[in-house]
């Protein structure tokens, strides 16, 4: 997969931003951006704006459902001053990408690139893209960049007449702000009173309801319902669960949208309490058993299964038995069941994920990819010491059954 990295405070996001990822995957044959919002950017005043956290947010909630385009907290995490060259690094290692990667940097940045740390390394690692963001003044685009930044690309893109510090001032001074970002974006920032926002009472902010058949509305709805559910890290396991399953179906010849429907909400339940996650998954018709009488955290998928069958009304068997079984397997699991259980396992923001399941992951045929993510997870929980549950002893005996001769 050829990737593109696009970072930025996004205090907020606004729609300069996504045009921006936009153009550039027009522009050149990239597959999908990688946007990395800064903990702390060295070039920023970390005082102007909000949490970290915040501004995740608002970027999850202004691209739901487009697997172009995906978050990448590990700056975050790092907290303190982030550093290209460190992410750069870090992206690669994990990422594994075609090639090298696409650094996207602002023609404003240009001139101080030389004072970057280890610029000339970050010039040898990644493929840099110098987009406008300085409006012509008479001179001819890229001007003298060559001579700063060698080499690069240029993106001769269209200028949108807006920044995270004019929303800012409009959203402080009570003007006019709200289509200058996404609608998910306006929706956070309204919500969580964000950059003093005053109060509107009666106002409220709604997402639209899906119409009937089109899929795609419906990933969006559930999407902006997981995100509003599920703490920060917990929704970005699963989108990158999401965009996992995307690829993998995409290049084992399933369908897309019901594998990222089934990646984005096989941990929708995760938030309940024990209890409710009994009650709801004994809704199925089925037993809870011993092991999970003990540990009703496994019930997280069954219930996440039973909710999208009765709430929102997904009848599709697949990615009903996806979801349920995404964390035990089950004996007989369809090529989509397969997908989602290799994706939440070895989804790029997993810690310790050895790199070695990815480039398996881009070669292996399902059924060895699925083998080999199955044994190394048993594996892991035998080293632990943890039981086994039923459904995967049972896949593991059926499995053995079939490699007898």
């Amino acid at each position: 997969m050829k990737i593109a990295i696009l970072g930025g405070s996004f205090n907020p996001v606004h729609i300069g931003h996504l045009f921006l990822a936009d153009s550039i995957l027009a522009a050149f044959d990239y597959d999908r951006i990688i946007l990395v919002p800064a903990f702390q950017s060295p070039f920023k005043n970390a005082s102007e704006g909000v949490p970290a956290r915040d501004r995740i947010e608002m970027l999850a909630a202004s691209i739901p459902g487009d697997p172009r385009l995906t978050i990448d907290n590990c700056e975050v995490n790092r907290e303190g001053v982030s550093y290209t060259i460190d992410t750069l690094k870090d992206i690669i290692a994990r990422y594994q990408p075609e090639g090298k990667p696409g650094l996207i940097i602002g023609d404003d940045l240009v001139s101080s690139f030389h004072e970057w740390r280890s610029h000339e390394e970050i010039a040898e690692l990644a493929d840099i893209i110098i987009a406008r963001r300085l409006q012509d003044q008479g001179t001819s685009f890229p001007s003298d960049h060559s001579r700063v930044v060698r080499p690069h690309k240029v993106l001769d893109n269209e200028i949108l007449n807006v920044s995270s510090r004019q929303v800012r001032d409009k959203i402080k001074k009570g003007e006019a702000w709200r289509y200058l970002v996404p609608a998910g974006a306006r929706y956070v920032i309204e919500k969580r009173r964000l950059y003093g926002i005053q109060a509107h009472p009666g106002r409220t902010v709604s997402f639209p309801e899906p119409r009937e058949g089109e899929l795609i509305n419906t990933i969006v709805q559930l999407e902006n319902e997981v995100r509003c559910t599920l703490n920060t890290d917990r929704f970005i396991h699963s989108r990158n669960t999401a965009l996992m399953a995307w690829d993998l179906s995409l290049r084992f010849g399933l369908d897309c949208q019901k594998a990222y429907l089934a990646g984005i909400t096989h941990d929708m339940c995760k938030y309940m309490k024990e209890d409710e996650l009994i009650r709801l998954s004994v809704r199925d018709g089925g037993k809870i058993s011993k092991l999970e009488s003990r540990k009703p955290g496994l019930l997280h998928g069954r219930a996440a299964a039973v909710l999208l069958k009765r709430k929102y009304g997904i009848q599709d068997r697949d990615v009903l038995d996806a979801v349920r079984y995404h964390t035990t397997g089950m004996k007989d699991m369809v090529p989509l069941a397969k997908v989602i259980y290799i994706a939440d396992k070895i989804e790029i923001s997993r810690n310790s994920l050895d790199p070695a399941l990815i480039t398996l992951s881009r070669n292996a045929d399902l059924d060895t990819l699925f083998r080999t993510v199955l044994d190394n997870t048993v594996a892991g929980l035998r080293a632990r010491e943890l039981d086994l549950s039923y459904g995967t002893r049972r896949l593991l005996a059926a499995m053995e059954k079939r490699s007898m001769p």
